[in-house]
């Protein structure tokens, strides 16, 4: 199944990444109509986030749930089966071989087409000094390229990386995944504590298919002209 965007709006991913389920949905009315799919992340989901997602989803919202799991099989298969009752569009896994097929096998069993399973490579907050501090060794190209390998061959819908490998990594896996990016950042806004970053015209060019971007918008004086810009610029690169 394809998972690849339709339009220029699709292709933007916005982080809920506020305190109150309140703060989100005054995020989500204040940005709807220029957002393809709203985010939630660890910090809304234990603040009520689960059931807002699912909220969300039944009133039709595209909704990604980023979890990224990771444990032992039987665990992952499990709640990957909860998930997958949801209405989620995309969840997040960490992208180990054997972490994604036991995401895989979940969905083949529960017999859901929809949800999209996204691998994740590398943090965009980590460079290569910070893969050397966690016990990995080589490049940190080499170790996204291998995991979007692995990705392909377990049968997930995607990947997450850095768009600085997008366009890599598109070489390498073709149509057969979509690239979601998070790092992405309009000019002159701050990295935060992102890395590997670009600006989303540049990552749009390189191959990625939807881009992460959350705090140029949602902190802006005003969200909706900030989501405005962005989806401007994703228009200019298409």
């Amino acid at each position: 199944m394809s998972y690849r965007p339709a339009s220029a709006v699709d292709r933007l991913i916005l982080p809920l990444d506020v305190p109150t389920v309140d703060e989100a949905r005054q995020l989500v009315k204040q940005t709807q109509g220029l957002v393809g799919t709203y985010k939630i992340g660890m910090q809304l989901q234990f603040a009520g986030g689960l059931q807002f997602a699912e909220e969300m989803a039944k009133e039709g919202h595209s909704i990604f749930l980023d979890v990224k799991l990771l444990d032992i099989d039987n665990t992952i298969t499990s709640a990957v089966k909860n998930v997958a009752k949801m209405g989620m569009k995309f969840m997040t896994v960490h992208a180990y071989p054997k972490n994604m097929r036991a995401a895989v096998k979940a969905l083949e069993e529960v017999g859901n087409k929809d949800l999209c399973l996204l691998g994740v490579t590398v943090l965009t907050s980590m460079d290569e000094q910070d893969l050397k501090d966690a016990g990995y060794v080589g490049p940190t190209a080499t170790l996204v390229e291998q995991r979007a390998l692995d990705a392909v061959t377990a049968g997930v819908g995607g990947i997450v990386c850095s768009p600085m490998e997008s366009a890599a990594m598109r070489a390498k896996v073709g149509d057969k995944l979509c690239i979601v990016t998070p790092g992405v950042r309009p000019k002159g806004t701050d990295a935060g504590d992102q890395r590997r970053v670009m600006t989303p015209y540049d990552a749009i060019k390189a191959g990625s298919d939807y881009l992460v971007i959350g705090r140029p918008i949602y902190r802006a004086e005003d969200p909706r002209t900030a989501a405005e810009a962005v989806v401007a610029e994703i228009e200019s690169a298409l």
